[in-house]
This record gives C-alpha cells, structure tokens and sequence, in this order.
C-alpha cells in the first residue's frame, strides 16, 4: 500500500512539473468596453465553453485584465468572449478573426489586443443555404430523458416524394451548423449539398445542441469541471424516442446496417459512445475530432463494451488540434481493434484545425467510406 501511494504521490508532482504557467493580459479593449465586464477565455483546453467561470479573466488595481492559468506544455486555440459566443472578439469593423494559437514549450505571457466585440456590431443579414431538400421537424421536440426540448432538423434525399424507397439515416449532432449558415456559429457543414450530389443517398437527421448544457449533454460522465455528464440519457433519446418517430414517420431502412451517427469535437466523443451503448442500433460513427479528453472514461467502456460492437467507424483528426487529439482518438482505435471486429479507418491530417470549415472538407470522405 505504501508503495502505490509513492507511486501515486510521484504521478501527481510529476503532472504539477509538466503545467506550465501562462498568464493572457489583455493590453488593449474598445473604447466602448464597460470596464466592470466579465470577460473569458475559451479554447481547447476547457471544451471551448464561452463562460467558464473558471476561465474568467480578473482585474488588476488598473483596470487591467488577466488571467493565469495552469498547461501542460503543447499546442493549445482559444478565443476572447464576454459570456458567449455572440460576444466574442472581432476586427475592427466585424470581420471575424482565426482562433488564436497559444504554444507553450515553457513559462508565457501573451499580450493581448481586442479590437471590437461582435454584439456591438450592427450584424450583417445572412442569406439563408439550407437545400430545398432540408426542413425542421419540430422546433421543441421533447427530449422526456432530460425534461428539454430541442430543434430537429430532417434532409430528405431528391426525389423522395415520388418514390416507394427506403433510406439509411445518418443522426448527427450541433444541428444548427449541419445544413443552414444563418444559425450556424462559423460556418455550416454543407451536409446538403453534399449529399445532393451523391450518388448513394440518405435521410440526414440533425438535432440541435443545448447551448450552455452542450458539453454535458454530449458526455455521458460526471466531470469535475464541467459538472454532471448527460450524454447517457441524451444518447437514450436518440435510441429510444427519436430513432423509433423517425421509423414511423418517413421510409427508412430501420436495422443497423442502416443507421449511423456522426459528429465533431464532444459530438465526437458521444457518437463513440452512442455505438458502444447501442451496438445493434448505430451500426456506424463518424467521430471527428473527438474531445475524448473530456471524458477520459471513454476508454474504459471502449475495453468493456467494445467486444459487443461490429460496425463501420470512422476516426478523423488533425494535427492542429492541440497535443491530445491525435494520441486520444489513436488510443481508442487501437483499444477497440484489440476487441473489436469493427471496420474502422483513421485519417488524420498536418493541417486540420478545430473548426467546421475543415469538418465539411471531411464529411464526404467519411460518408463515401460507410455508405460502401
């Protein structure tokens, strides 16, 4: 016992040498900016959550603002908001900016410069891209698991209408960046347009995230900084309310074969799980970029559960998303190769970065993979 409690000890003096301190001071704000504003940083080292009290900047006697923080050394993105992400940073005038890249090799300290704040620019109309092909199915479906209701969108393949065939469903999640700009936060998934052009065709189903409750409704573990995981129940509206109205409703091909889950970053993380828990529902996953450091537990169910799943997965990561992206998803391919009979590919990529402009670079090869 002694021993372990060495060894434990040992672990965590050496985790606590490996974080570095980095300290972000905002140098220069608009001159409109109140001065009793909360501000926060977000990135992906907190889930990328826009009012993460933990990840609030504090003021020095001045007025300035600061923040120091604790990482371990690697690669890391985050923006400025003030509580949301429609009040994040901006170019003078609103033109939107890249995430901005912190690399920590050592002790930092970042000087930082906002320009503008998105809510104080008058927004410019967006024109709205959504194919003829998609509409919503319900503005508040309730999810009875979680006592919520949620926006559900539907695409249904050309030609639907006048035919007696039955599709595979893909069930995605963040509904609001699958199909549509105007609701998208950086740009939409053009899953439509894709789709439109393919030759093997499917109904798309994309359901809205919580907002503020995203990252706990799309992990099924309790976790010490975001607070309780719900991905568990969030995954039993999909398998058991949702699935079973879209089978009644529209001509589907209802076995696993034929049913399939895709998302990005904690999207990710819950489609690999939603394979795991329901293996003779969801017989295939795209899992893009998945935040599998979120819910480290993630592996535990990959050695437990992962000898009951035979489906199509599809890992993708890019090299630009922090230091644990690429080991993580590396991790649970091989974790579910040692049990799995899964036909599973990784394609990873020097330039991929975190964003929905590089998912919808992505989805096509993903969808030409396990439509095959």
């Amino acid at each position: 016992m002694v021993k372990w409690i060495l060894v434990i000890a040992g672990f965590l003096l050496l985790s606590t040498l490996n974080a570095q301190s980095i300290r972000l001071e905002i140098k220069s704000l608009p001159e409109y900016h109140k001065a009793d504003s909360d501000v926060y940083v977000a990135g992906s080292f907190n889930g990328w959550n826009p009012k993460d009290s933990n990840y609030r900047f504090l003021q020095t006697e001045k007025g300035t603002y600061y923040i120091n923080l604790k990482l371990d050394a690697g690669k890391y993105e985050y923006k400025i908001t003030r509580g949301g992400w429609d009040k994040t940073e901006c170019k003078k005038g609103g033109a939107g900016i890249a995430n901005r890249v912190l690399t920590v090799p050592a002790d930092t300290s970042v000087q930082l410069v906002i320009e503008e704040w998105t809510d104080h620019i008058p927004p410019k109309p967006k024109l709205s891209t959504a194919s003829k092909n998609v509409r919503i199915i319900d503005t508040a479906f309730l999810i009875p698991q979680l006592k919520r209701t949620r926006r559900v969108w539907i695409y249904l393949p050309p030609g639907y209408a006048t035919s007696q065939t039955r599709y595979p469903v893909l069930y995605m999640h963040d509904g609001q960046n699958v199909f549509e700009d105007t609701t998208s936060f950086s740009g939409e998934w053009g899953v439509d347009e894709c789709l439109d052009s393919m030759k093997k065709k499917c109904i798309v189903i994309a359901v809205d995230h919580g907002g503020g409750k995203r990252i706990n409704e799309y992990c099924p573990y309790d976790m010490e900084r975001f607070g309780k995981g719900e991905g568990s129940q969030y995954v039993d509206f999909l398998a058991k309310i949702l699935k079973p109205y879209i089978d009644k409703k529209y001509r589907t091909l209802k076995d696993s074969r034929h049913t399939f889950i895709a998302g990005s970053s904690m999207g990710g993380l819950i489609s690999m799980y939603a394979v795991l828990k329901y293996p003779t529902i969801f017989g295939g996953a795209g899992v893009f970029s998945p935040a599998f450091w979120v819910g480290p537990k993630i592996f535990d169910d990959i050695k437990t559960k992962g000898k009951n799943v035979n489906a199509r997965i599809y890992f993708y990561g890019g090299k630009q998303e922090g230091e644990t992206m690429i080991p993580d998803m590396l991790k649970a391919f091989a974790g579910m190769n040692r049990v799995s009979k899964s036909k599973m590919i990784t394609v990873i990529r020097d330039e991929g970065k975190h964003n929905e402009p590089r998912w919808r670079v992505e989805f096509p090869l993903f969808y030409r993979w396990v439509m095959q």
